[in-house]
């Protein structure tokens, strides 16, 4: 099984074969076994080519979930002697985990000397279960029961731009003069973040983007690098761009609109919260979202309204 799950990510079974100590001849014996015993084909295979079939894509998904409880199994039989260690599987967005979230990262592994760590940066979310992710960390609470869901901290989301841009363009004092205005939108899986919604004399209003005038990303670092550098309005997470706003780098608009959202959250499947590394990692966030929550967010204004329509939204 897991040769199978390494030549599936490898592509190729003699790759998977060196990286388990199997000579071509024995991963090519190991896995005619396992496709024998299935009774399926789990490869479409030439000579240069090693194609998973639909029914070997199903077995995938089943695969890395057996070998992951395998490992945790494994780890958790030996935590009580070796303490934190092995490798954490952790998702977050793109401008936070390049930025934040890499540092505490740094600052947790000092702590544990014998953990690594496998970060994946995404502003889509998530399948925990198929991307084998331990922890993810999302802006917004998520629909899905099935998983653990911690929150770290609060969260709104601001619509911000660069003192040059604002120079160049104005500012806008009400949400209905954002229609003279440029626009960075952050475009995931589910389709485009050109929905902005604010309060109105405690009613929801919103303002939509036109995509056709909009610089677009997939990619929140990007979206802020865009700003700074004045193409346009964009809106961040208060995380992503508080430095910027204490710095002078980027001014909020319409503070007094804006309506408070759901918090950042972590992300779990309920039986990986009981892996030593995975707990100890957790534990070591909110501490340092908690220290964040004083620090960073002390002097930034906070939405007076409650959640709008999109709060539910996750990224």
């Amino acid at each position: 099984m897991r040769l199978f799950a390494e030549a599936a990510s490898l592509g190729s079974l003699s790759a998977a074969g060196r990286k388990l100590g199997l000579s071509p001849a024995a991963a090519s014996a190991r896995l005619i076994k396992l496709e024998t015993a299935l009774r399926t084909r789990l490869f479409d295979r030439t000579t240069r080519q090693l194609r998973l079939t639909d029914e070997g894509r199903f077995y995938l998904q089943h695969c890395w979930v057996a070998l992951r409880a395998i490992d945790e199994a494994e780890a958790g039989l030996q935590a009580s002697q070796q303490g934190v260690r092995g490798k954490v599987r952790i998702s977050a967005s793109a401008d936070f985990g390049r930025n934040l979230l890499n540092d505490w990262l740094e600052m947790f592994c000092d702590l544990h000397p014998e953990l690594r760590i496998a970060l994946t940066l995404s502003d889509s979310l998530s399948n925990l279960l198929q991307d084998d992710v331990d922890l993810a960390i999302r802006f917004g609470r998520p629909s899905d029961g099935s998983l653990v869901a911690r929150q770290l901290a609060p969260n709104w989301r601001v619509l911000c731009a660069s003192p040059d841009y604002l120079a160049r363009q104005g500012e806008p004092l009400t949400p209905a003069q954002l229609v003279d205005h440029q626009f960075i939108v952050l475009v995931t899986s589910a389709g485009p973040l050109n929905e902005f919604h604010f309060v109105l004399d405690e009613q929801d209003w919103s303002h939509t983007v036109p995509m056709d005038q909009a610089w677009e990303t997939n990619d929140g670092a990007l979206a802020r690098a865009w700003a700074l550098a004045g193409r346009g309005i964009a809106r961040k997470t208060i995380w992503d761009a508080a430095a910027d706003i204490r710095a002078g780098a980027l001014k909020v608009l319409l503070p007094g609109f804006s309506a408070s959202e759901a918090g950042v959250y972590a992300v779990l499947h309920a039986n990986r919260y009981q892996v030593p590394r995975v707990r100890a990692l957790l534990d070591f966030l909110v501490e340092r979202f908690s220290r964040a929550s004083e620090e960073l967010l002390r002097d930034m204004q906070a939405p007076r309204f409650q959640a709008g329509p999109d709060s539910r939204h996750t990224e």
